[in-house]
C-alpha cells in the first residue's frame, strides 16, 4: 500500500517535470493540529508561471485535436489512479488541512467521481444544425476547446476543487496551469504524480505553487491564458475579474457568501436540528456550502435552540487523524483570530454565549463548536463572511467550451 509520504511532492510539476522554483526560495507548510512542519514547497513567481503557460500551450496543439473517446479514456484512468491511492491521499489531505479522516477519505472519492463524470461528459459534446434563411446552404454549430485554463483553488477542499476545474478543462480538450492555495499545496501537487500514472501527456496539466499575487497576475496578463477559474474571496475574485479584462477572458468565479439556514416553526424539529448541525459544522465551518447564520422562528426557538445545543456539544474536537473525531482544527491563526473577533463584537452587542466560546488552549488552533443566541444584524457574524461559505459559479464543461458558426453552400449574403 502507498504511503502518504510516496505522494507528497515539493516541487512544481511543470511540462512533466518536477522543478523548484526559479529563485529557490521556499515556503513551510504545516500541519494546523500539531503546528509541525511537514514539509515544503516551492515559492514560484512570474516566471515559474510563464514556464507553465507555455507548456500548457505546447501541450494543447496535440490535445485539443485528441478525440473524445481518447480523452474520456484517459480521464477514467486518471480517475482510477486517484481510488487506488484513497487512503494514502486522503491521510496527505489531512495532515495539511485538518479535517476528520473519514471527511478527507469522502473527498478524494468525490474527487475520483466528478473526474470519472467528467470523463463521460467528453462524450456528450454535440454541435447543432441550424435552419439557413438561404436557400442550398446550412448552418452548422460545432463547439471546441477554448485554450489554456488558469485554474487556482482554496485550501478547504484541496482535492475535490481541483478536481472539478481539471476534469472539464481536460474532457473539453483544454490544458491547465493550477495554482492551489499555499496552506494545502499536497493533495494538489499529488495530481502531477497521480496524471502521469493515467498517462495524461506532459503539459496537459501544470501545477505550481508560491505567490498567488505574482502567480494569478501572469496568469490574468497572459494572452496564452484563454480562461481563469476561481474558488476564493469576494474581494479577490473581483481583483482577477478586472485583471483579465484587458486580455478579455473567459472568467468563472466562486466567491464568498453569508448564507443563512432557516427553521419554521411547522418544522420537523430532529430534522432540521440534524440539517443544521451538518450544514454548519462540517469541516469545522469551513465548507463551501456552509451556513454563516441561523434564523429560527418564535415558537419553536426554545426547543431548537435546546436540542441544537446538545447535539454541537457531543461533536468531538481534535487531530484529524484520531478515531471519533469529528471536528479539527481551523486552518491559521488568522482565522481563528477572526472567529474570535466575531464572538466578542456579538457578545457586546448583546448576544449570549449558549456553547463554546473560547479556546482552551491559547495557543492552539482548535476553536470548540460555537453556538451564540440572540444575534442581531447589526453583529459581525450576522453581516461578514465567518468561514468559506461560497455562492455563485458552475462547473459544466459548456464553460470550457468555445461555439463556432460555419456556414456550407457559401458565403451568406
Amino acid at each position: 500500500m502507498v504511503n502518504w509520504r510516496e505522494l507528497k511532492r515539493e516541487k512544481n510539476f511543470i511540462g512533466g517535470n518536477w522543478v523548484d522554483a526559479e529563485s529557490g526560495l521556499s515556503i513551510d507548510v504545516t500541519d494546523p493540529a500539531t503546528g509541525e512542519t511537514i514539509g515544503t514547497i516551492a515559492n514560484a513567481g512570474t516566471s515559474d508561471a510563464r514556464l507553465a503557460i507555455d507548456a500548457a500551450k505546447t501541450a494543447f496543439e496535440a490535445w485539443s485535436c485528441t478525440t473524445a473517446d481518447h480523452r474520456s479514456k484517459v480521464l477514467r484512468k486518471l480517475s482510477a489512479c486517484i481510488l487506488d491511492h484513497q487512503d494514502a491521499l486522503a491521510e496527505l489531505l489531512t495532515r495539511e488541512q485538518g479535517k476528520p479522516l473519514a471527511e478527507s477519505r469522502l473527498e478524494v472519492g468525490s474527487s475520483a467521481a466528478y473526474i470519472l463524470w467528467f470523463a463521460e461528459e467528453a462524450r456528450r459534446i454535440y454541435g447543432d444544425i441550424i435552419p439557413s434563411p438561404w436557400p442550398g446552404r446550412r448552418i452548422t454549430v460545432t463547439k471546441e476547446p477554448v485554450g489554456v485554463v488558469g485554474a487556482i483553488t482554496p485550501w478547504n477542499f484541496p482535492s475535490s476543487m481541483l478536481a472539478r476545474k481539471i476534469g472539464p478543462a481536460l474532457a473539453a480538450g483544454c490544458t491547465v496551469v493550477a495554482k492551489p492555495a499555499t496552506q494545502t499545496p499536497y493533495s494538489a501537487l499529488a495530481y502531477g504524480i497521480l496524471a502521469e500514472q493515467a498517462g495524461v501527456p506532459s503539459g496537459v496539466i501544470n501545477i505550481l505553487t508560491g505567490s498567488a499575487r505574482e502567480i494569478g497576475g501572469e496568469m490574468t496578463a497572459s494572452r496564452d491564458i484563454a480562461k481563469i477559474t476561481f474558488t476564493g474571496s469576494t474581494e479577490v475574485g473581483r481583483l482577477l475579474l478586472r485583471q483579465s479584462a484587458d486580455t478579455v477572458k473567459k472568467v468563472s468565479l466562486e466567491l464568498g457568501g453569508n448564507a443563512p439556514f432557516i427553521v419554521f416553526d411547522d418544522a420537523d424539529l430532529e430534522r432540521a436540528v440534524d440539517g443544521a448541525i451538518s450544514a454548519k459544522f462540517r469541516n469545522s465551518g469551513q465548507t463551501c456550502i456552509c451556513t454563516n447564520r441561523l434564523y429560527v422562528q418564535a415558537g419553536i426557538y426554545d426547543r431548537f435552540l435546546e436540542r441544537f445545543a446538545a447535539a454541537a456539544a457531543n461533536l468531538m474536537v481534535g487531530s484529524g487523524l484520531e478515531s471519533g473525531i469529528t471536528q479539527g482544527p481551523l486552518i491559521d491563526r488568522s482565522a481563528v483570530e477572526k472567529v474570535e473577533q466575531f464572538v466578542a463584537d456579538a457578545c457586546t452587542k448583546g448576544a449570549r454565549i449558549v456553547l463554546g466560546g473560547a479556546r482552551r488552549d491559547p495557543d492552539s488552533l482548535f476553536f470548540p463548536p460555537t453556538i451564540l443566541a440572540d444575534a442581531r444584524p447589526n453583529m459581525r457574524c450576522s453581516q461578514e463572511q465567518s468561514g468559506l461559505g461560497k455562492e455563485g459559479s458552475k462547473y459544466g464543461i459548456d464553460d470550457y467550451l468555445s461555439v463556432k458558426y460555419t456556414c456550407i453552400g457559401g458565403i451568406a449574403a
